[in-house]
């Protein structure tokens, strides 16, 4: 693990991302829907509620949704069928610890001002519990279907998060291609900390500095330790030439977690199979690489979700509380 005595803090902003994320340590969240629906790109969502509901109980850090307005066969994933923030919003009164995540919104294909209501609205319903994911979108199908462009998603993205930034003050005023704010008018509810906090998914189309100095966060993807360690760092040399506070780093990672715990890994898609022995090795390489956050999909997953899940609480949670 990292020395942690000298860390400096990430900044306060939520109860959620206040709890989720500190520096040098690394907690467990989960993919919705806690499902293992395999190579079927459409999930059952048995017991969708239930199981994130345990997941709460049992102490994972965070549940997170994803923003798939269309099935699109080429993609293979439908994520969990629901609209992110209607299910937030169900979430919100379901549950009472976990984090509210979403990883993340494709901004390019929403206004601001409904993300930002959205968003403000499950982070005051849920105490302060949302983390919010955003991205330009990787599926250039669903852009004509709303009468939008693919290849100029970059700016619209920059823009975006400007305008919603924006809003967290009162009276906001402000003009880009999204709209005109005046000052004339305010945008509630506001969210329960200062701002909503945003984490960029991957580059999103935008140069790195700007990935490094406009999110509260990056999420990345599952690669080799090595190659995981020096993105991170790099990430990080990032923030800190531009004079900023260091900021969380979190990645996905796809489990089948076998019951014996000594089984040796083999790779899957994204991540791989094996016991809990191994996991937890990997778990604190990364972690010791400077990854905050690991959000687990059971979506290969072999054995019962529900024993899993008691699995990973016993297991690797103590290893990995917040």
């Amino acid at each position: 693990m990292l020395d942690t005595s000298e860390a400096q803090p990430f900044t306060a902003i939520n109860r959620a991302y206040n709890a989720t994320f500190k520096p040098g340590r690394l907690t467990l969240g989960l993919v919705a829907p806690i499902e293992a629906h395999g190579n079927t790109p459409v999930p059952t969502m048995d017991r969708h509620i239930e199981r994130i509901q345990l997941a709460d109980t049992l102490g994972f850090a965070a549940v997170w949704l994803r923003d798939v307005p269309f099935n699109v066969p080429s993609f293979g994933d439908a994520g969990q069928i629901y609209d992110p923030f209607v299910y937030l919003g169900a979430l919100s009164m379901a549950t009472q610890n976990i984090a509210l995540g979403v990883a993340s919104i494709v901004l390019p294909l929403r206004h601001p001002a409904h993300v930002a209501k959205a968003a403000a609205s499950a982070d005051a319903l849920s105490g302060g519990r949302l983390l919010l994911g955003v991205a330009s979108g990787d599926r250039p199908e669903e852009y004509p279907a709303m009468g939008m462009t693919f290849p100029d998603r970059r700016a619209r993205f920059r823009d975006s998060i400007a305008y919603m930034r924006s809003l967290a003050a009162p009276y906001a005023s402000l003009e880009n291609s999204y709209g005109t704010l005046t000052g004339g008018m305010d945008m509630l509810p506001k969210p329960t900390g200062p701002r909503l906090p945003l984490l960029i998914t991957g580059g999103s189309q935008q140069n790195p500095d700007w990935v490094a100095q406009n999110g509260d966060g990056w999420m990345t993807y599952p690669r080799d330790a090595p190659s995981q360690g020096r993105v991170v760092t790099d990430y990080r040399a990032r923030i800190a030439k531009a004079g900023g506070m260091d900021k969380p780093v979190m990645q996905s990672l796809y489990v089948d977690v076998l019951d014996d715990p000594d089984a040796g890994p083999r790779p899957i898609h994204l991540g791989f199979q094996s016991g809990t022995t191994f996991l937890r090795s990997y778990l604190r390489e990364i972690e010791a690489l400077g990854i905050n956050h690991v959000a687990l999909n059971l979506r290969f997953n072999s054995a019962g979700i529900e024993t899993t899940l008691k699995r990973l609480a016993d297991d690797l949670l103590p290893d990995f509380a917040e």
